[in-house]
């Protein structure tokens, strides 16, 4: 398990190879997540259609939802990490929480088999399925703009990068959508991802569009 809590700020700082990271198990976890949460929601959900159910595992396997299991699990406080990347506020991190809760998966699913990792997400992710798609701030809004923009014959939304502000660590992306070349909102996030769907949201929120 502890090479599910190794993060490569800590590898490289160690001068070791960078297969020492929780990289693979993390590739590996991303897998064995997506079969299980897929099946978990083919199975529970039998009156919704593909469309429905692709919305549902994109928001429930998103970074954001499963940084906040890894926060109840505690895993920023067991991770390794660099010196540097501890200050920058790695331990709670989107994006390296998400990655090390995928790389525990990982390492379950190779000490204990497929039967393990599915139980261990059934505790940890799926029994809280339904307070994740209904909090709002958990929303795919990117999703739910294209929808919105591709139903009215717009094609799909364009993001583009205004600028970022702080160290390589700790950098802020600004990002500004636009529909049909028109601007339509613009926001901010630790990662491209994280601020295209502000902008998303902010998009909806000023054009008053509910999803």
């Amino acid at each position: 398990m502890d090479l599910a809590l190794a993060h490569r700020s800590w590898v490289n700082s160690a001068g070791l190879p960078a297969i020492h990271s929780n990289e693979r198990l993390e590739f590996l976890g991303d897998a064995v997540l997506d079969i299980v949460i897929t099946d978990h929601l083919f199975t529970s959900r039998p009156t919704e259609d593909e469309g429905q159910l692709s919305k549902i595992k994109s928001l429930v396997v998103s970074a954001k939802v499963l940084a906040e299991v890894a926060r109840d699990l505690g895993l920023g406080s067991d991770l390794a990490l660099s010196k540097s990347e501890e200050r920058g506020g790695g331990r709670d991190r989107e994006s390296i929480l998400a990655d090390a809760y995928e790389a525990v998966i990982g390492a379950i699913y190779l000490d204990a088999g497929y039967d393990s990792a599915r139980g261990f997400l059934y505790r940890t992710l799926i029994r809280s399925m339904d307070s994740f798609i209904g909090d709002a701030e958990l929303a795919n809004y990117k999703s739910a703009l294209l929808e919105h923009s591709q139903g009215k014959g717009w094609g799909a939304p364009q993001y583009e990068i205004e600028g970022t502000q702080g160290p390589e660590h700790g950098k802020r992306y600004h990002v500004a959508v636009r529909v049909r070349g028109e601007f339509w909102g613009r926001g901010s996030g630790a990662s491209k991802k994280d601020a295209e769907q502000a902008a998303a949201r902010d998009a909806l929120d000023s054009r008053g569009i509910e999803i």
